[in-house]
């Protein structure tokens, strides 16, 4: 066994210092043109509302499609709105083009994914966007290996083949397809999101690029349950999966390598606990 796995980590790198230029450049002019555009439509409206014609949130909309918006608010008001919503975009496209995201498991997607949603990352800045990929860049082993944790820690040892100790040649999901009259179905929840990881993992030891998330091993799965409803098993390059009507899955991993380094990071985690 090796003591010191490597992790594939070059198919992600940074966003290239030309884009992020013009992409700091570009937000900023626009939230200046934003915000000048807000004052003139707040004048437009003092206007209008002056002489009769009501003011901007009347005759602006449509009708019966009456909506606050921040184009109609006060500029301190509006503006720090405006610039969250656009930058949760910019963070959103700078990490799909970067490649990062498809490098995270499920915990860190989830996590970041909660980040935009809450609004809790820096204003796009030239400084912010490499600080922050920077960090992601330095802690992606570190994310690469909780994953691969994570998906051995969430297994039950209920089942003999499920070994506290390391991956064996095969494992065991319970609860990743369910059945009724019409067939097997591929459950929804954290369960897909192991298996994508694990996929994730064994793609990045092979140092071949992740799959898109529109064609990993969950969409394929599903599409092979879909199209093949009298069979139970799928076959691909790193996996052989038959599934059960109770729910569970028997995974047989067809690299036995790639396995090996799998459990190398186990037992850099767990170096007292767990041995073979």
């Amino acid at each position: 066994m090796q003591t010191e796995p490597e992790v594939i980590t070059e198919h992600s790198e940074l966003i290239n210092s030309t884009n992020i230029e013009r992409i700091v450049t570009g937000r900023d002019a626009a939230l200046v043109q934003i915000e000048q555009l807000i004052q003139q439509l707040s004048t437009i409206s003092q206007l209008t509302a002056g002489i009769g014609g009501s003011n901007a949130s009347d005759w602006a909309m449509k009708s019966g499609h009456r909506y606050d918006c921040w184009l109609m608010e006060k500029p301190e008001k509006a503006m720090p709105v405006i610039a969250c919503n656009i930058d949760r975009s910019l963070w959103r496209d700078l990490m799909l083009k970067s490649g990062m995201l498809s490098l995270m498991d499920a915990q860190a997607r989830s996590q970041w994914y909660q980040n935009l949603e809450d609004g809790d990352l820096p204003a796009i800045s030239e400084a912010n966007i490499l600080s922050t990929f920077e960090q992601l860049h330095q802690s992606k082993a570190e994310v690469f290996e909780r994953g691969i944790i994570n998906v051995f820690k969430g297994l039950s040892w209920d089942y003999k083949t499920n070994s506290p100790c390391f991956f064996g040649k095969k494992i065991i999901f319970n609860n990743l397809v369910t059945h009724n009259r019409w067939g097997f179905s591929l459950t929804w929840g954290f369960r897909r999101d192991q298996l994508a990881d694990l996929e994730r993992m064994l793609y990045l030891l092979d140092g071949k690029a992740i799959p898109d998330n529109r064609g990993d091993i969950s969409i394929n799965l599903m599409n092979h349950i879909r199209d093949n409803p009298a069979k139970d098993v799928y076959d691909d390059a790193y996996f052989s999966i038959r599934y059960f009507q109770k729910g569970t899955a028997h995974l047989t991993f067809k690299r036995p390598e790639l396995v090996e380094k799998m459990n190398d990071i186990i037992a850099k985690h767990y170096p007292n606990q767990l041995s073979r």
